[in-house]
């Protein structure tokens, strides 16, 4: 039997399978300026020839790009797949606000669940982090401001945390994608609900619920609160539109009279 040869791994692959690796988990985000090459040759214990090769590579791939003396970057234009002009209209057409919350059931969902069964001590504090600034934000828009747009942004970013927390580099990605679309829908939805007083408090509650299954390691429980979180969103918002139709109708009548 005749034995091949193993190949040692150059080490400028090797940095570049490191490099894609933070950028798909999100270690190293669209448009984030990396570290100078002196430095990453520090980290990675490398030379920083077999860096620059590294950086070369990606360049290639249109994964990095360069700023003549101002460093080298992560594609910002790495998510604009998803950006087209029919997310424009996703966005302006009424009905495909359901579909939106249809999408997030399932998207938001999953991501709960798998939080809960794969995140880290160090996941969950950012978890908890960004659910302390959503809960600042919402008393901020309730009491003081109604910035609807930035409740939304700390919604997302919530959100966001929970997807990185599943440890799936394909929802994390997706979610991070839409982020102009999605954050428009949670601002909507806020718009809306804010017509109800008693609301806010109760999506209060099932947000709790949502941070203390996925922290508590409940797979099951983390999936049923965000289910139930947007189940009465979605059925809060489909009552006040029939409110709105009958109210709609009793004015073209009086107009008719």
């Amino acid at each position: 039997m005749a034995y091949k040869k193993i190949q040692q791994a150059k080490i400028s692959d090797v940095i570049v399978e490191h490099l894609e690796a933070m950028i798909l988990e999100g270690s190293l985000k669209a448009g984030q300026k990396l570290p100078p090459e002196r430095e990453l040759a520090e980290q990675f214990q490398v030379s920083r020839p077999s860096l620059r090769e590294a950086i070369q590579k990606l360049e290639s791939k249109d994964l990095v790009y360069r700023r003549q003396g101002g460093g080298t970057f992560v594609n910002d234009k790495l998510l604009s797949g998803m950006g087209d002009p029919m997310f424009d209209l996703l966005a302006k057409k009424g009905e495909s606000q359901y579909d939106l919350l249809e999408f997030r059931h399932g998207i938001q969902g999953m991501a709960a669940y798998y939080a809960a069964m794969r995140g880290t001590k160090a996941d969950f504090e950012i978890i908890q982090q960004k659910y302390d600034a959503m809960v600042d934000a919402q008393i901020e828009n309730t009491a003081i401001s109604e910035n609807f747009h930035g409740e939304a942004v700390a919604v997302f970013d919530f959100y966001v945390a929970i997807c990185n927390a599943s440890h799936n580099a394909v929802l994390l990605h997706l979610v991070r994608s839409m982020a102009t679309l999605l954050i428009d829908n949670i601002e909507k939805n806020l718009q809306v609900l804010a017509k109800r007083p008693e609301v806010p408090a109760k999506i209060a509650q099932y947000r709790k619920r949502l941070l203390e299954a996925i922290i508590s390691g409940e797979p099951n429980k983390a999936w049923g609160a965000s289910h139930k979180n947007l189940a009465y969103i979605e059925e809060v918002l489909l009552k006040l539109g029939e409110e709105n139709s009958r109210v709609k109708r009793s004015l073209r009548r009086l107009q008719t009279l």
